[in-house]
Protein backbone atom coordinates (compact mmCIF):
# COMPACT_ATOMS: atom_id res chain seq x y z
CA UNK A 1 0.00 0.00 0.00
CA UNK A 2 3.03 2.78 0.30
CA UNK A 3 2.85 5.58 2.91
CA UNK A 4 -0.73 6.98 3.45
CA UNK A 5 0.09 10.81 3.99
CA UNK A 6 -3.55 11.71 3.88
CA UNK A 7 -5.26 11.15 7.12
CA UNK A 8 -8.99 10.54 7.57
CA UNK A 9 -9.55 13.38 9.37
CA UNK A 10 -8.07 15.83 6.29
CA UNK A 11 -11.08 14.38 4.48
CA UNK A 12 -13.46 14.75 7.36
CA UNK A 13 -12.31 18.60 7.38
CA UNK A 14 -12.20 19.31 3.85
CA UNK A 15 -16.26 17.75 3.98
CA UNK A 16 -17.26 19.80 6.36
CA UNK A 17 -16.55 22.67 4.02
CA UNK A 18 -19.89 21.40 1.79
CA UNK A 19 -23.23 22.47 2.84
CA UNK A 20 -26.33 20.19 1.98
CA UNK A 21 -28.22 22.28 -0.07
CA UNK A 22 -31.33 22.07 1.16
CA UNK A 23 -30.96 21.40 4.79
CA UNK A 24 -28.18 24.32 5.49
CA UNK A 25 -25.28 22.50 7.49
CA UNK A 26 -22.20 20.97 6.52
CA UNK A 27 -22.50 16.90 5.44
CA UNK A 28 -20.03 16.21 8.47
CA UNK A 29 -22.78 17.83 11.02
CA UNK A 30 -25.47 16.01 8.91
CA UNK A 31 -23.56 12.77 9.77
CA UNK A 32 -24.34 11.84 5.63
CA UNK A 33 -20.52 10.18 5.29
CA UNK A 34 -19.90 7.19 6.11
CA UNK A 35 -17.44 4.10 5.87
CA UNK A 36 -14.00 6.56 4.80
CA UNK A 37 -11.53 4.14 3.27
CA UNK A 38 -8.31 6.03 2.34
CA UNK A 39 -5.68 3.56 -0.37
CA UNK A 40 -2.79 4.52 -2.18
CA UNK A 41 -3.60 7.86 -4.12
CA UNK A 42 -7.31 7.21 -3.56
CA UNK A 43 -10.37 8.38 -1.11
CA UNK A 44 -13.61 6.33 -1.12
CA UNK A 45 -16.48 6.79 1.43
CA UNK A 46 -20.58 6.63 1.17
CA UNK A 47 -22.92 9.87 1.47
CA UNK A 48 -25.92 8.49 2.88
CA UNK A 49 -28.83 10.99 1.27
CA UNK A 50 -31.82 11.59 2.78
CA UNK A 51 -34.18 10.01 0.32
CA UNK A 52 -33.06 7.61 -2.49
CA UNK A 53 -34.97 10.29 -4.81
CA UNK A 54 -32.76 13.00 -4.02
CA UNK A 55 -32.90 15.77 -7.13
CA UNK A 56 -29.35 16.95 -6.12
CA UNK A 57 -27.64 13.58 -5.86
CA UNK A 58 -24.86 14.58 -8.64
CA UNK A 59 -24.50 18.01 -7.42
CA UNK A 60 -23.48 16.78 -4.05
CA UNK A 61 -21.18 13.91 -5.56
CA UNK A 62 -19.42 16.79 -7.47
CA UNK A 63 -19.24 19.41 -4.25
CA UNK A 64 -17.53 16.66 -2.45
CA UNK A 65 -14.89 16.11 -5.09
CA UNK A 66 -13.88 19.08 -5.54
CA UNK A 67 -13.42 20.09 -1.80
CA UNK A 68 -11.18 17.30 -1.77
CA UNK A 69 -9.48 18.21 -4.99
CA UNK A 70 -8.97 21.62 -3.01
CA UNK A 71 -8.50 21.05 0.83
CA UNK A 72 -6.82 17.74 0.72
CA UNK A 73 -4.88 16.74 -2.74
CA UNK A 74 -6.05 17.75 -6.53
CA UNK A 75 -4.26 14.19 -7.74
CA UNK A 76 -6.47 12.07 -5.28
CA UNK A 77 -9.23 10.04 -7.07
CA UNK A 78 -12.64 10.30 -5.28
CA UNK A 79 -14.96 6.97 -5.39
CA UNK A 80 -18.18 8.10 -3.75
CA UNK A 81 -20.82 5.77 -3.21
CA UNK A 82 -24.39 6.95 -2.90
CA UNK A 83 -26.47 5.65 -0.82
CA UNK A 84 -29.60 6.50 1.17
CA UNK A 85 -31.58 6.49 4.48
CA UNK A 86 -35.00 8.28 4.01
CA UNK A 87 -35.53 10.31 7.23
CA UNK A 88 -38.81 10.33 9.88
CA UNK A 89 -40.33 12.99 12.12
CA UNK A 90 -42.98 10.22 13.24
CA UNK A 91 -42.81 10.11 17.42
CA UNK A 92 -43.31 6.41 17.37
CA UNK A 93 -46.43 5.00 18.92
CA UNK A 94 -48.68 1.61 18.32
CA UNK A 95 -50.02 2.46 15.10
CA UNK A 96 -47.31 2.12 12.07
CA UNK A 97 -44.32 1.84 14.17
CA UNK A 98 -41.73 1.03 10.69
CA UNK A 99 -43.65 3.93 8.78
CA UNK A 100 -41.35 6.11 8.08
CA UNK A 101 -43.87 8.79 6.72
CA UNK A 102 -47.21 9.60 6.39
CA UNK A 103 -48.28 11.47 3.56
CA UNK A 104 -52.01 12.90 2.78
CA UNK A 105 -53.12 13.40 -0.51
CA UNK A 106 -55.88 15.57 -0.58
CA UNK A 107 -57.77 17.96 -3.07
CA UNK A 108 -60.67 19.90 -1.63
CA UNK A 109 -62.86 19.02 -4.92
CA UNK A 110 -63.02 15.52 -6.61
CA UNK A 111 -62.65 14.93 -10.26
CA UNK A 112 -59.15 16.59 -10.21
CA UNK A 113 -57.57 13.53 -11.08
CA UNK A 114 -56.05 13.05 -7.23
CA UNK A 115 -56.41 8.94 -7.07
CA UNK A 116 -53.75 8.82 -10.64
CA UNK A 117 -51.16 11.72 -9.05
CA UNK A 118 -51.10 9.54 -5.90
CA UNK A 119 -50.77 6.23 -8.13
CA UNK A 120 -47.69 7.70 -9.92
CA UNK A 121 -46.04 9.76 -7.28
CA UNK A 122 -46.16 6.29 -5.78
CA UNK A 123 -44.46 4.48 -8.44
CA UNK A 124 -41.90 7.25 -8.83
CA UNK A 125 -40.67 6.70 -5.43
CA UNK A 126 -40.90 3.38 -5.52
CA UNK A 127 -38.56 3.35 -8.64
CA UNK A 128 -36.10 5.26 -6.31
CA UNK A 129 -35.46 2.88 -4.57
CA UNK A 130 -38.01 3.59 -1.73
CA UNK A 131 -40.21 1.59 0.36
CA UNK A 132 -43.48 2.75 -0.52
CA UNK A 133 -47.63 2.21 0.54
CA UNK A 134 -50.84 3.15 0.02
CA UNK A 135 -53.92 3.54 1.58
CA UNK A 136 -56.68 4.74 -0.25
CA UNK A 137 -59.36 6.29 2.37
CA UNK A 138 -61.70 7.10 -0.15
CA UNK A 139 -63.89 4.07 1.12
CA UNK A 140 -66.77 5.09 -0.65
CA UNK A 141 -65.63 5.80 -4.25
CA UNK A 142 -62.28 3.67 -4.42
CA UNK A 143 -59.84 4.16 -7.21
CA UNK A 144 -56.70 2.66 -6.61
CA UNK A 145 -57.64 -0.58 -6.96
CA UNK A 146 -58.14 -0.17 -11.03
CA UNK A 147 -55.18 2.28 -11.11
CA UNK A 148 -52.77 -0.61 -10.27
CA UNK A 149 -54.99 -3.24 -12.00
CA UNK A 150 -55.92 -5.27 -8.96
CA UNK A 151 -59.27 -5.20 -8.84
CA UNK A 152 -59.88 -8.72 -8.51
CA UNK A 153 -57.10 -9.15 -5.76
CA UNK A 154 -58.76 -9.29 -2.34
CA UNK A 155 -56.03 -9.66 0.87
CA UNK A 156 -55.19 -12.26 2.67
CA UNK A 157 -55.53 -12.74 6.84
CA UNK A 158 -52.28 -13.77 8.72
CA UNK A 159 -51.31 -14.10 12.28
CA UNK A 160 -48.61 -11.79 13.04
CA UNK A 161 -47.66 -11.82 17.21
CA UNK A 162 -50.47 -13.65 17.97
CA UNK A 163 -52.74 -10.90 15.79
CA UNK A 164 -55.20 -11.83 12.75
CA UNK A 165 -54.11 -9.42 10.13
CA UNK A 166 -54.46 -7.95 6.65
CA UNK A 167 -51.88 -8.85 4.42
CA UNK A 168 -51.79 -5.38 2.03
CA UNK A 169 -51.94 -6.23 -1.43
CA UNK A 170 -48.69 -6.28 -3.45
CA UNK A 171 -48.68 -4.63 -6.84
CA UNK A 172 -45.92 -3.80 -8.55
CA UNK A 173 -43.54 -3.89 -5.35
CA UNK A 174 -46.20 -1.23 -3.43
CA UNK A 175 -48.43 -2.29 -0.59
CA UNK A 176 -52.13 -0.96 -0.71
CA UNK A 177 -55.34 -1.52 0.60
CA UNK A 178 -58.65 -0.32 -0.16
CA UNK A 179 -62.24 -0.76 0.45
CA UNK A 180 -62.14 -2.13 -3.52
CA UNK A 181 -60.38 -5.29 -2.19
CA UNK A 182 -62.99 -5.48 0.47
CA UNK A 183 -66.13 -5.00 -1.07
CA UNK A 184 -67.86 -6.44 -4.36
CA UNK A 185 -66.87 -3.69 -7.10
CA UNK A 186 -70.72 -2.75 -8.45
CA UNK A 187 -71.55 -2.08 -4.73
CA UNK A 188 -71.95 1.06 -3.32
CA UNK A 189 -70.58 1.30 0.38
CA UNK A 190 -74.02 3.44 1.50
CA UNK A 191 -71.99 4.39 5.27
CA UNK A 192 -72.01 6.50 7.81
CA UNK A 193 -69.58 9.06 8.70
CA UNK A 194 -68.34 6.55 11.66
CA UNK A 195 -68.87 3.37 9.74
CA UNK A 196 -66.33 4.79 7.25
CA UNK A 197 -63.64 6.06 10.40
CA UNK A 198 -63.69 2.76 11.30
CA UNK A 199 -62.52 1.48 8.11
CA UNK A 200 -59.58 3.48 8.12
CA UNK A 201 -58.72 2.93 11.14
CA UNK A 202 -58.61 -1.16 10.33
CA UNK A 203 -56.24 0.08 7.35
CA UNK A 204 -53.60 1.21 10.23
CA UNK A 205 -54.33 -1.33 12.79
CA UNK A 206 -55.49 -4.33 11.26
CA UNK A 207 -52.93 -4.16 8.82
CA UNK A 208 -49.36 -5.30 8.33
CA UNK A 209 -47.87 -2.68 7.07
CA UNK A 210 -43.97 -3.44 7.89
CA UNK A 211 -41.29 -1.13 6.81
CA UNK A 212 -41.97 1.73 4.84
CA UNK A 213 -40.45 5.39 3.60
CA UNK A 214 -43.33 7.08 2.52
CA UNK A 215 -47.10 5.78 3.21
CA UNK A 216 -48.90 7.80 0.51
CA UNK A 217 -53.08 8.16 2.05
CA UNK A 218 -55.23 8.97 -0.71
CA UNK A 219 -58.32 10.81 0.45
CA UNK A 220 -61.91 11.38 -0.53
CA UNK A 221 -62.82 14.87 -1.95
CA UNK A 222 -63.66 17.64 0.94
CA UNK A 223 -62.63 18.32 4.60
CA UNK A 224 -64.85 15.14 6.05
CA UNK A 225 -64.87 12.80 9.04
CA UNK A 226 -62.04 10.71 7.12
CA UNK A 227 -59.89 13.91 7.56
CA UNK A 228 -60.19 14.53 10.71
CA UNK A 229 -59.81 10.61 11.52
CA UNK A 230 -56.65 10.64 9.51
CA UNK A 231 -55.03 13.54 11.80
CA UNK A 232 -56.58 12.06 14.68
CA UNK A 233 -54.99 8.47 14.27
CA UNK A 234 -51.32 8.84 13.34
CA UNK A 235 -49.13 11.38 13.11
CA UNK A 236 -49.02 12.99 9.64
CA UNK A 237 -45.81 14.36 7.93
CA UNK A 238 -47.21 16.58 5.86
CA UNK A 239 -49.91 16.88 3.15
CA UNK A 240 -50.01 17.35 -0.60
CA UNK A 241 -52.65 19.74 -2.41
CA UNK A 242 -54.02 18.34 -5.84
CA UNK A 243 -55.83 20.95 -8.22
CA UNK A 244 -56.75 22.03 -11.68
CA UNK A 245 -55.57 25.59 -12.71
CA UNK A 246 -59.30 26.96 -12.94
CA UNK A 247 -61.07 28.86 -10.36
CA UNK A 248 -63.51 26.89 -8.83
CA UNK A 249 -61.43 23.80 -8.21
CA UNK A 250 -58.74 26.52 -6.66
CA UNK A 251 -61.15 27.30 -4.28
CA UNK A 252 -61.87 24.39 -3.02
CA UNK A 253 -57.87 23.24 -2.91
CA UNK A 254 -57.64 26.50 -0.94
CA UNK A 255 -60.35 24.90 1.89
CA UNK A 256 -58.28 21.71 1.69
CA UNK A 257 -55.09 22.65 2.43
CA UNK A 258 -55.80 25.60 5.50
CA UNK A 259 -57.78 22.55 7.08
CA UNK A 260 -54.56 21.19 7.45
CA UNK A 261 -53.12 24.72 8.75
CA UNK A 262 -55.74 24.96 11.40
CA UNK A 263 -53.97 25.86 14.95
CA UNK A 264 -55.35 22.44 16.60
CA UNK A 265 -54.36 20.54 13.38
CA UNK A 266 -50.97 22.24 12.47
CA UNK A 267 -49.86 19.71 9.72
CA UNK A 268 -47.16 21.14 7.40
CA UNK A 269 -48.12 21.29 3.67
CA UNK A 270 -45.03 19.73 1.50
CA UNK A 271 -46.85 21.62 -1.64
CA UNK A 272 -49.24 22.06 -4.45
CA UNK A 273 -49.29 19.56 -7.25
CA UNK A 274 -51.00 21.41 -10.72
CA UNK A 275 -52.69 18.02 -12.46
CA UNK A 276 -54.29 18.90 -15.94
CA UNK A 277 -51.78 21.90 -16.06
CA UNK A 278 -52.10 22.70 -19.99
CA UNK A 279 -52.86 20.11 -22.87
CA UNK A 280 -49.77 18.43 -24.95
CA UNK A 281 -50.00 16.45 -27.97
CA UNK A 282 -47.43 13.68 -27.16
CA UNK A 283 -46.30 13.65 -31.05
CA UNK A 284 -45.61 17.32 -30.10
CA UNK A 285 -44.23 17.12 -26.84
CA UNK A 286 -43.10 21.02 -26.96
CA UNK A 287 -46.90 22.24 -27.81
CA UNK A 288 -48.62 23.71 -24.51
CA UNK A 289 -52.47 24.49 -24.48
CA UNK A 290 -53.41 25.70 -21.40
CA UNK A 291 -57.64 24.83 -21.21
CA UNK A 292 -58.33 25.10 -18.22
CA UNK A 293 -56.48 28.49 -17.48
CA UNK A 294 -52.90 28.91 -16.59
CA UNK A 295 -50.50 28.83 -13.36
CA UNK A 296 -53.59 28.20 -10.98
CA UNK A 297 -51.75 25.91 -8.38
CA UNK A 298 -48.43 28.04 -8.69
CA UNK A 299 -50.19 31.11 -7.74
CA UNK A 300 -52.20 29.02 -4.82
CA UNK A 301 -48.20 27.65 -3.65
CA UNK A 302 -47.27 31.21 -4.09
CA UNK A 303 -50.26 32.89 -1.60
CA UNK A 304 -49.39 30.39 0.74
CA UNK A 305 -46.05 30.04 0.75
CA UNK A 306 -45.80 26.28 0.13
CA UNK A 307 -44.45 24.64 -2.85
CA UNK A 308 -45.17 23.94 -6.42
CA UNK A 309 -44.05 20.15 -6.45
CA UNK A 310 -45.48 20.09 -10.56
CA UNK A 311 -47.47 20.56 -13.39
CA UNK A 312 -48.56 17.80 -14.60
CA UNK A 313 -49.81 18.22 -18.39
CA UNK A 314 -52.87 16.62 -20.07
CA UNK A 315 -51.92 13.34 -22.02
CA UNK A 316 -54.33 10.86 -23.38
CA UNK A 317 -51.67 8.66 -22.01
CA UNK A 318 -52.52 9.07 -18.72
CA UNK A 319 -55.83 8.07 -19.07
CA UNK A 320 -54.93 4.60 -21.17
CA UNK A 321 -52.79 4.05 -18.49
CA UNK A 322 -54.60 4.40 -15.37
CA UNK A 323 -57.43 2.12 -17.47
CA UNK A 324 -55.19 -0.26 -17.88
CA UNK A 325 -54.13 -0.71 -14.46
CA UNK A 326 -50.07 0.63 -14.78
CA UNK A 327 -49.24 3.93 -13.79
CA UNK A 328 -48.31 5.83 -16.43
CA UNK A 329 -45.07 6.79 -14.62
CA UNK A 330 -43.60 3.41 -15.91
CA UNK A 331 -43.12 4.18 -19.25
CA UNK A 332 -41.32 6.47 -20.84
CA UNK A 333 -41.83 10.33 -21.92
CA UNK A 334 -42.99 13.19 -20.89
CA UNK A 335 -45.68 12.25 -18.70
CA UNK A 336 -43.06 9.99 -16.52
CA UNK A 337 -40.85 12.77 -16.58
CA UNK A 338 -43.35 14.90 -14.93
CA UNK A 339 -44.30 12.50 -12.01
CA UNK A 340 -40.88 11.83 -11.43
CA UNK A 341 -39.86 15.64 -10.67
CA UNK A 342 -42.93 15.98 -8.69
CA UNK A 343 -42.00 13.08 -6.99
CA UNK A 344 -38.24 13.75 -6.31
CA UNK A 345 -39.52 17.61 -5.08
CA UNK A 346 -41.40 15.96 -2.96
CA UNK A 347 -39.30 13.79 -1.13
CA UNK A 348 -36.92 16.95 -0.77
CA UNK A 349 -39.78 18.57 1.11
CA UNK A 350 -40.28 15.68 3.03
CA UNK A 351 -36.45 15.67 4.04
CA UNK A 352 -36.76 19.02 4.71
CA UNK A 353 -39.36 19.31 6.49
CA UNK A 354 -38.15 16.49 8.85
CA UNK A 355 -34.86 18.34 9.46
CA UNK A 356 -36.35 21.91 10.15
CA UNK A 357 -39.81 21.24 12.05
CA UNK A 358 -40.49 19.35 15.11
CA UNK A 359 -41.71 15.87 15.15
CA UNK A 360 -45.41 15.09 14.65
CA UNK A 361 -47.92 13.68 17.04
CA UNK A 362 -51.40 12.58 16.33
CA UNK A 363 -53.81 15.82 16.32
CA UNK A 364 -56.10 16.44 19.67
CA UNK A 365 -59.34 17.42 17.82
CA UNK A 366 -62.31 18.74 19.57
CA UNK A 367 -65.30 19.61 18.29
Amino acid sequence: MGDLKIKQEDIIRALSTVQEPDLKQDMITLNMIKDIELGVGEVRFTVVLTTPACPLKERIRKECTEAIHTHVDADLSVVINMSSDVTSSRMGGTLLPDVKNIIAISSGKGGVGKSTVTANLAMALKQSGAKVGIIDADISGPSIPVMFGAEDMQPMVHQVDGKNMIQPIMQYGIKMISMGFLAPQDNPVPWRGPMATQALRQFFSDTHWGELDYLLIDLPPGTSDIHLSLVQLVPVTGAVIVTTPQKVALADATKGLMFFRQPQINVPVLGVIENMAYFTPEELPDNKYYIFGKDGGKNLATKFETELLGEIPIVQGIREAGDAGRPAVMDEGVIADAFRESANLLAQQVAIRNASKAKTQPVQVRV
